[in-house]
Parts: C-alpha cells; structure tokens; sequence
C-alpha cells in the first residue's frame, strides 16, 4: 500500500510516497499523540509480548525526545513465560517507565476467582483488567489488538467504548471517516485504543525487522522441552502440565504468540532469525491465534464473549 502524500520537489510532478510500513507507523504515531490530546489519565496495556513492544516503540517514536506521558499495565496471570517477564522488567527499567501490575494469582488467593479445571487463566483477567482500570481512573486504554487476528478483534474501531463496567457492545461502535476519531465519553467510561488495528502478523515482524527491535528469545526457534495436548505443543509448568498420558519430548520450537503458558502452543521451526521469521509467516495460511491460542477456540464466540465482558 502506497499514500500519495506530497511532491518530491518543487516544480516537479513526481509524487513522493510512504512505504507501507511507514504508511502504518505514521498512522500509530498520530494515533497516539490524539490520545495524549484528548484524555486525562492514559495506559499502555504491555506484556512483553511482540505487539506491546512494537506498540511502546511507536510510543516512544511519537514522544521523543520527551518521555511518554503514560504509564504500562500487566494482567499477570501467574503462568507467563519466565523469558518474557524479565524482558518486561527490563524494558521498563531501561526506559524509565512506570508499570502497573494486575495480578490474577492475588484474586484467587484472596477467594475472588478460582482456578479453571483446565489450568488456564486467560479468561479470568478480565476482573483484574477492568477492576484496575476503575481503580487508578484511566480513560483510555491502549491495547495491541489488531484486526487480521480473530473475528471479534476485527470489528473493533481505533477508538472503542466501554461503558461503566467496561463492557463492549458491538453496536455502539463509532464511525471513523477521515481518521478522525471520537474519544466522548460518560464519566466512569473508558475508551480502549488499538494503534496496530490496521497492522498485520507479517507487518508486524517486518518493522521489527527495520527498526531493529529487540524481542524476546522465546520468538525464535529453540529447543525446549513440551507435550501434545489438543494439536499444540506446550511448556510444562505448576499450571497442570503434563498429565499422566502425556509425554515431554525435547524439541526445536518458537512462540508466534505468547500469554498463559496453559493456552499458548508452540510451533515446530526452524527460524532463527528476522528473516527466517519473515519467510516463515509469509508462507502461512492460520492466523498466530488460530494456530496456538486453545482459549480461542472454546467456541466460535470465545473472544466476542471474553470483550464484551471486558477482556481486550
């Protein structure tokens, strides 16, 4: 995709483009200078994961040389990957940012929520999410969504609503012409934003690819012990993994993806680079959620229940 933007020179008729990736990044930036614009009190929903990095990166791209002007937020759900985490601490640390923690291992200590049969605890961050949110009063929250990934995320806008108990309907959904984007909202609203909506998968490792950014390891391919359960491979941990008839086999694997560790497969690769990464995702045909997400594949409705509920 290419955007006509201005002429290379005066006195001239050759048109001057933005690559596609700079097309993107443009968009993001503006995006989030609105936000800064038009709420009081915004956060950076960041995991460590692959798409909160690009999404603090273009923060950062849009604020420099001043600081961004918001802080991170983490649901923890106590089976994250150990890799991620200390990239997490250590991105925070480096950049000098404030990070908010929402952890779903002190709502089940303290009786709130209680563990799932199957282990997982994907679905039970919506209660830390929501309730953190109303706590330190953000109005906007900033999440790495983007649309090529699952139906529901697909009918989202940049700017979404939620009402006062962070609900989403699908219907109260704002039009968006020209890029304008409309951050109304009712006192105890919020408005979750999705910078990277437009983005995809292959996008994604692309600018990774041109900025340079650093990731964590677990992204390329490494050799790690898992078990088969439901067509995916996964990392033993306390979360329930493996039971009696599953057996651990070493093998060389990657995360396109990473969250629970009890929801989150691995992929057999061998790319051990950038480039390597680029060629492999360029050749695929499932979405990284629908290939190594099982919380997305209790119903064909998983995810559009888990939003209007309040999850992202």
């Amino acid at each position: 995709m290419t955007t006509t933007v201005a002429t290379v020179a005066e006195g001239t008729d050759a048109p001057y483009t933005l690559s596609h990736l700079d097309a993107l990044e443009s968009e993001a930036v503006h995006i989030f200078r609105e936000v800064a614009g038009e709420f009081e009190r915004p956060v950076i929903l960041f995991s460590g994961g692959k798409d909160s990095i690009v999404m603090l990166h273009l923060a950062l791209k849009a604020f420099a040389p001043a600081a961004v002007p918001f802080s991170l937020l983490h649901v923890d759900t106590g089976h994250n990957f150990p890799e991620v985490l200390e990239y997490r601490d250590r991105t925070v640390a480096e950049h000098g940012l404030r990070l908010h923690v929402a952890s779903v291992q002190d709502y089940i200590d303290r009786g709130v929520l209680k563990e799932r049969a199957d282990g997982t605890r994907n679905p039970l961050q919506t209660l830390p999410l929501t309730e953190r949110i109303q706590a330190e009063k953000f109005d906007a929250v900033f999440g790495g969504g983007r649309r090529d990934e699952e139906k529901a995320r697909a009918k989202e806008r940049v700017f979404s609503l939620r009402d006062e108990f962070s609900q989403w309907d699908p219907r109260r959904q704002r039009p968006e012409l020209w890029n304008l984007y409309n951050g109304r909202h009712a006192p105890g609203e919020h408005v979750r934003v999705f910078p990277l909506s437009n983005w995809t998968e292959l996008d994604v490792w692309q600018y990774i690819a041109r900025e340079g950014i650093e990731l964590p390891e677990i992204y390329f391919a490494h050799e790690r012990e898992v078990f088969q359960r439901a067509g995916m491979w996964l990392t033993a941990g306390e979360w329930g993994g493996p039971k009696a008839d599953e057996t651990v086999e070493k093998r060389l694997v990657r995360y396109r993806t990473v969250g629970d560790m009890s929801c989150t497969g691995a992929v057999d690769s061998d790319a051990v680079t950038l480039d390597d990464v680029i060629t492999e995702i360029a050749a695929s045909r499932l979405t990284e959620r629908g290939a190594t997400r099982a919380d997305d594949k209790m119903s064909e409705a998983a995810m559009e229940d888990r939003k209007r509920e309040g999850y992202f």
